[in-house]
């Protein structure tokens, strides 16, 4: 039997203070550079927030063609990080699957850009 997971307890302010937004991929292009198989993306936050760039080791479950034009979950709000070559300003948010390959969170129907996780 599987033993259950220790849940680290967070009070509701520091959730609130994780700022999850909403945005469309505007373009994913290999990341050969990355130890593991990912793509770069260019994920569109709308007026407010603006084009931000990550990579995600998603290539499991999608092609770089696939994603363009998908709506994505992300923290906006974490520092950027340095990912070999390249910065990554926001975390896109997914759940592994039984294989550990990601598969990403997502809107069920069309949302505006860069609406905040209620």
């Amino acid at each position: 039997m599987r033993q259950k997971e220790d849940i680290k307890t967070i009070g509701i302010d520091e959730f609130l203070n994780v700022d999850v937004r909403v945005g469309t991929v505007i373009e994913a292009v290999d990341f050969p550079e990355a130890r593991k198989s990912a793509y770069k993306l260019k994920i569109d936050f709308g007026d407010d927030i603006g084009v931000k760039k990550t990579s995600a080791q998603i290539t499991a479950h999608y092609s770089a063609e696939a994603l363009v034009g998908r709506q994505v979950i992300a923290v906006v709000n974490f520092p950027p990080r340095q990912i070999g070559p390249f910065m990554s300003e926001v975390l896109t948010l997914g759940l592994a699957d039984e294989n550990g390959d990601i598969v990403l969170l997502h809107p069920d129907s069309k949302v505006p850009d860069g609406g905040r996780m209620h």
